[in-house]
C-alpha cells in the first residue's frame, strides 16, 4: 500500500521561503513520476509541479515558474518542493502525489493514483 507523508509547511511572510518534503513508502519510488498540487479554501486542487522518474524532466504551473523548484532523491524515496519568493496567493494545502505507472509526468488529477494527507502553507502579507 502506497503511503505518502508531506512535511515542511508552515507560516511565512511574503517573500519568504519554505521547502516541502514528501516521503514515500510501499512502492518502487524510482519507477514513478511524482507531482505537487495545492488546494486553497473553496477552490479546486490545482497543479503546481511534476518531475519524471529520473528527475530529468520537470514542469511547472505558470503561477510558480521561476519561484518553485521540484526535485527528488530516489535513494531516500523523497520528493521536494523548494518554494521561494512566496506570495499570499500561494496559501493553500499542498499535496504530493504518485503519477500512474507508465506516464512520464503528471499534470492533471486523473494522472495520479495516490495522494498524501497534505501540508498547510500560509503566506502572510
Amino acid at each position: 500500500q502506497v503511503h505518502l507523508v508531506e512535511s515542511g509547511g508552515g507560516l511565512v511572510q511574503t517573500g519568504g521561503s519554505l521547502r516541502l518534503s514528501c516521503a514515500a513508502s510501499g512502492l518502487t519510488f524510482g519507477s514513478y513520476a511524482m507531482g505537487w498540487f495545492r488546494q486553497a479554501p473553496g477552490k479546486e486542487r490545482d497543479f503546481v509541479a511534476t518531475i519524471s522518474r529520473s528527475g530529468a524532466i520537470t514542469y511547472y504551473a505558470d503561477s510558480v515558474k521561476g519561484r518553485f523548484t521540484i526535485s527528488r532523491d530516489n535513494a531516500k524515496n523523497t520528493v521536494y518542493l523548494q518554494m521561494n519568493i512566496l506570495k499570499p496567493e500561494d496559501t493553500a494545502v499542498y499535496y504530493c502525489g504518485v503519477v500512474k505507472l507508465g506516464l512520464p509526468v503528471g499534470v492533471k488529477l486523473p494522472d495520479f493514483h495516490s495522494w498524501g494527507q497534505g501540508t498547510q502553507v500560509t503566506v502572510s502579507s
